[in-house]
């Protein structure tokens, strides 16, 4: 896939690479970055101009585009490559949790409840991201020593909500994905909640959020008073009482919007710590060990796609209530 050649530099090598179907598409510039990872911004732009960098052994700007089959050179001396080149640390082990969909190019996952997609400031080790490239390692899908993409999540959930992840096995695949998810026309996404109060009749939540970026939070906001656009529509699944069960669709996708739209009517999420009510939640508590918001994102429904995504069009992916979850359910309306 990828070797040394000694060319005419005496202090270093020409890192040779055979550009895989998972890097299709990709801009040079990108190809660059991912491959020497550690390597600074000004480095790989200098070696640009230096015309340090080749496809197919002519030189060529970052704005050039890689296809499968292409060969890509980059001049690096051996400290360098020993520097920029690092591979993520990442091991050849079976996916420890289920997959709802996979095909050559997108891998849906069903994440559980208090896994973090992304890592931490701690660089935590375990991660949704790092179970998907362990699992794409050992099928020989991804090479983390050879690799100019990794693949990835094209959104995300919060640490303490399960459910359904969308990951790019594929430059093109993400791109497309990312475009899809930004767009929201071809693609729907719902959960399941547990609310507190007995929820009238169906409904949808019409209210502009602002982010407080400094401590976290975020907030019911006019648009002339820096809010955007946040849309949520809901059908009732069940009453238990003092809680009803909805199924929730995101029409838009605002950072905490379904905890922050149900809170602003009066209806906050069971065991949401950030934003539900202190009674409600030391009752939950108390009675399930419920310790943050009941939340899951049951299903993905995809509409008219070509290409990359033509393999999911019109297709529905659902996850079930977890046992987790239901036990909760199960104990708190007992």
């Amino acid at each position: 896939m990828a070797k040394l050649l000694r060319a005419r530099y005496t202090d270093g090598v020409m890192k040779e690479i055979l550009v895989t179907s998972a890097s299709d598409g990709q801009r040079i510039e990108k190809f660059v970055r991912h491959y020497l990872s550690e390597a600074p911004l000004g480095f790989i732009y200098k070696a640009f101009r230096k015309q340090d960098i080749k496809i197919n052994g002519h030189w060529v700007n970052k704005e050039a585009i890689v296809h499968s089959g292409d060969v890509v050179r980059i001049y690096v001396t051996d400290a360098q490559l020993e520097d920029f080149k690092k591979p993520r640390p990442v091991n050849k082990k079976p996916f420890p949790y289920p997959i709802a969909y996979e095909d050559d190019a997108v891998l849906i996952v069903d994440k559980p409840k208090g896994l973090l997609v992304y890592g931490d400031a701690k660089g935590s080790r375990e991660t949704l991201g790092n179970a998907v490239l362990d699992y794409l390692y050992l099928k020989g899908e991804y090479d983390p020593a050879e690799s100019s993409f990794t693949p990835s999540p094209a959104h995300r959930l919060d640490r303490n909500t399960s459910g359904l992840v969308v990951y790019g096995k594929t430059d093109a695949a993400l791109h497309k994905l990312t475009e899809l998810f930004k767009d929201r026309t071809e693609i729907h996404k719902k959960y399941l909640a547990l609310v507190a109060g007995d929820l009238e009749k169906d409904g949808e939540i019409d209210a502009p959020l602002w982010k407080d970026a400094m401590n976290g939070r975020v907030y019911v906001r006019s648009i002339e008073a820096g809010g955007k656009n946040a849309l949520t529509r809901y059908e009732i699944v069940k009453r238990y009482g003092a809680y009803t069960m909805v199924k929730v669709e995101l029409v838009t996708g605002r950072t905490h919007q379904i905890r922050v739209h149900f809170a602003s009517i009066g209806h906050p999420l069971v065991g949401d710590e950030k934003y539900g009510l202190v009674s409600v939640n030391r009752i939950s508590k108390e009675k399930t060990g419920l310790e943050s918001q009941f939340l899951h994102a049951s299903e993905l429904s995809f509409g008219r796609l070509s290409g990359v995504l033509s393999p999911l069009a019109n297709k529905k992916i659902v996850s079930p209530l977890p046992k987790e979850l239901a036990n909760v359910l199960e104990l708190l309306v007992k």
